[in-house]
């Protein structure tokens, strides 16, 4: 299943979030979206799930017959989001087996067992988490167990906002190869938001670059890594990801 997302604005007391967005998500495919901080990119995602106010444009789903409208129940069955923050997305008080069993409850799946002890299998964790509470889990665990409860309902579309920043970087390596390995054995269509650029260079096949609520870039990947870029601002992202260099000093 496909994501189109036309002329989407958002605004929050005047101030503008979001300007005018525009791109289209094919079915499996993985589009990145990549900006500084205060960009719009996250507030994208939040209005494409309904967590932030659309204030015009257009959200569908593509695939075969009348999709759900966005917003709906049905909809957000299929369209699920993993947030940057494992501490703040799990509840504290609440263990991973009711964390799991509250998205089959409030969609009225049955099999809630079978279902929580798959997905737990399916994140590289075992049965032996289900009563812990996430205080008793590694940042990656909790990172693990937002993916599970995301894909507990088998949506089709996964929304990642930064979903490795707050990780170790051998930690950040094995959720991206997690989340490249469930995408490819379901199917998943990934609409990926990161201010890292290898990141989504490596997760993504496409990305947009965003500065000040506006697009700025459409790129391939391919052309990210080769540093094929026309936009100024995309290559002081790309500058910026290097990270500092030391001039010399000249005597």
């Amino acid at each position: 299943m496909g994501l189109d997302v036309q002329h989407l604005r958002v605004s929050f007391d005047g101030f503008v979030a979001v300007a005018d967005s525009s791109f289209t998500v094919k079915p499996g495919e993985s589009f990145g979206i990549v900006g500084e901080s205060g960009s719009g990119k996250s507030t994208v995602l939040r209005a494409i799930c309904g967590l932030a106010p659309r204030e015009s444009g257009e959200v569908r789903l593509l695939g075969p017959g009348p999709q759900p409208e966005p917003g709906s129940k049905a909809f957000r069955r299929l369209v699920q989001m993993v947030f940057q923050d494992p501490y703040g997305s799990l509840h504290p008080r609440h263990t991973v087996d009711r964390l799991l069993a509250e998205p089959l409850a409030i969609h009225g799946i049955g099999d809630e067992q079978a279902r929580i002890e798959r997905a737990l299998d399916e994140v590289g964790l075992g049965t032996g988490f289900r009563f812990r509470y996430p205080h008793q889990l590694s940042g990656g665990q909790r990172q693990r167990i937002a993916i599970a409860r995301a894909l507990i309902l088998e949506p089709q579309i996964l929304l990642l906002d930064e979903p490795t920043s707050a990780l170790d970087a051998s930690v950040q390596a094995e959720v991206l190869n997690l989340l490249e390995t469930l995408r490819a054995r379901r199917g998943l269509s990934f609409v990926m938001v990161s201010h890292d650029l290898a990141v989504v260079t490596h997760l993504c096949e496409r990305l947009m670059v965003m500065q000040r609520g506006r697009t700025v870039e459409m790129l391939a990947s391919g052309d990210l890594a080769a540093h094929r870029v026309a936009e100024p601002y995309t290559r002081q992202l790309m500058d910026a990801s290097t990270g500092f260099r030391r001039k010399p000093v000249i005597s």
